[in-house]
């Protein structure tokens, strides 16, 4: 029995020598069970994990719909709009648009190849009785101006009567354009501008028009 009994202390010492010499376990070497999901590993980066977050739908990004004021012919009435709307912690900014208010025809003679030509083909017009001016400027200089209309009817008769008389005559359209100023309010704070705040802005603005439009609308900021 006592030496069984001093081979079991001898066989203790030995295990306990053995465990302190074997390397510790590292951290990277454990996978949490928590992130084990049959069988396999789930990884989700930090990066990953941002990114998600700070996703926005199609319709965040550029399907709002913002409110627009205005609609006047100055900046001035606009921008005391913007200015009354900002007094009352509701966000504004200023917004311009282009509208083609009228169209002119322009019956003319295309540019000749030297101004001593073309002086011989206005005189040569004059002489004919066919009123011209000579055009001195712009990609048509060296032309020759027959009339600008505001129907088109007109020109077009004057274009067909120059034609039939030998000349090679053109037309072409100018659009006149006009300006109309907005205040352009974010989706977020439209919700502000109920019907109260509308009637009240209307008779302080007269003519002013309101509408929803998409806040990627045609109509720029400026």
């Amino acid at each position: 029995m006592r030496w069984v009994f001093l081979l079991l202390v001898a066989l203790n010492i030995f295990y306990f020598v053995w465990t302190q010499q074997q390397p510790p376990s590292l951290a990277g070497d454990v996978v949490p069970f928590a992130l084990v999901e049959g069988g396999k590993a789930r990884i989700r980066l930090v990066s990953e994990h941002g990114n998600r977050e700070g996703e926005q739908s199609p319709m965040t990004a550029s399907g709002e719909i913002c409110l627009y004021l205005g609609g006047f012919e100055t900046d001035q009435r606009s921008s005391m709009l913007e200015q009354r709307l900002i007094s009352l912690d509701i966000q504004a900014g200023q917004a311009v648009t282009n509208l083609e208010s009228s169209k002119d025809y322009w019956v003319y003679l295309p540019p000749f190849g030297s101004r001593d030509a073309a002086l011989r083909q206005f005189k040569e017009l004059q002489a004919r009785g066919i009123d011209s001016y000579l055009i001195t400027q712009g990609d048509l200089s060296n032309g020759i101006s027959l009339g600008i209309f505001s129907g088109q009817d007109s020109a077009v008769s004057l274009l067909e009567r120059i034609r039939a008389m030998g000349y090679g005559a053109e037309l072409r359209e100018l659009v006149r354009e006009r300006r109309e100023h907005w205040v352009r309010v974010p989706a977020r704070d439209s919700v502000l501008v109920g019907d109260d705040l509308l009637s009240r802005l209307v008779q302080d603005f007269p003519g002013m028009r309101h509408q929803m439009l998409p806040c990627a609308s045609p109509i720029a900021r400026e």
